[in-house]
């Protein structure tokens, strides 16, 4: 716990066998529980993840909201008060969590997300494909909600009680969207934290790695960027 605050961390995962155990154990000593979405991984993701403390839940269906939403349906018996999303790929790092989670803790935000743009990114951390793509949905989010995002960056943190309520669907690329823009459409407070980026410490991306892939993504993020309706 921290400052009494029950948190949980989610980290959905799909072969990435040689960065999960490090990420774990690179994650702060309050967290209470780990939970990993595990996406149908054929390599050892599964065992080393339980091997550092993590609970793994099966996730077949394969997309990053699946992963989610299977680890959210195990939590739902033994709710936390915060949950925390980092990736397995040891790109996200874990020593801003503590920033990332006092706001929260504090009552002065119900959703902290970071902002790899505001912060430092490591060369070659975001492909040309990531940065234009995340510039196109960020722009066309604060064009429609007259908010000043940077990012979509998936390390982030939201309080058990909102994120319940903005009754999380997409099982693929839209994830991050859809929780950014649905917590903009229950007009929660929103908090931008500037972080630092690393490349992807081992493993391939399931995203980036693909001009077809990043498409397919982008094409889901607009999707739910025209979808969710202003109040």
């Amino acid at each position: 716990m921290l400052q009494g605050k029950k948190i949980a961390v989610v980290m959905p995962a799909f072969n990435e066998a040689t960065t999960i155990g490090e990420v774990i154990c690179s994650l702060p000593d309050y967290i209470d529980t780990i939970i990993v979405g595990d996406n149908g991984s054929t390599d050892d993701t599964a065992s080393i993840a339980r091997s550092q403390g993590a609970t793994v839940i099966n996730a077949p269906q394969r997309g990053y909201g699946s992963a989610c939403l299977a680890a959210l349906s195990h939590l739902q018996d033994n709710p936390p008060d915060i949950v925390s999303f980092i990736d397995a790929d040891g790109s996200d790092n874990p020593e801003h969590f503590t920033t990332l989670i006092t706001p929260l803790i504090e009552n002065n935000s119900d959703i902290c997300i970071s902002s790899r743009v505001r912060g430092k990114v490591e060369p070659g951390a975001l492909t040309f494909t990531q940065r234009l793509g995340n510039r196109l949905v960020t722009g066309l989010i604060n064009l429609k909600w007259k908010q000043q995002f940077t990012d979509i960056g998936p390390l982030r943190a939201i309080t058990w009680k909102a994120l319940t309520a903005l009754e999380m669907e997409d099982t693929d690329y839209g994830w991050t969207v859809e929780m950014q823009v649905k917590a903009l459409q229950h007009e929660y407070r929103i908090e931008e934290i500037p972080v630092s980026y690393r490349r992807r410490q081992g493993g391939k991306s399931k995203i980036s790695g693909s001009i077809k892939t990043s498409l397919q993504a982008g094409k889901k993020m607009l999707f739910w960027v025209y979808t969710i309706k202003v109040q």
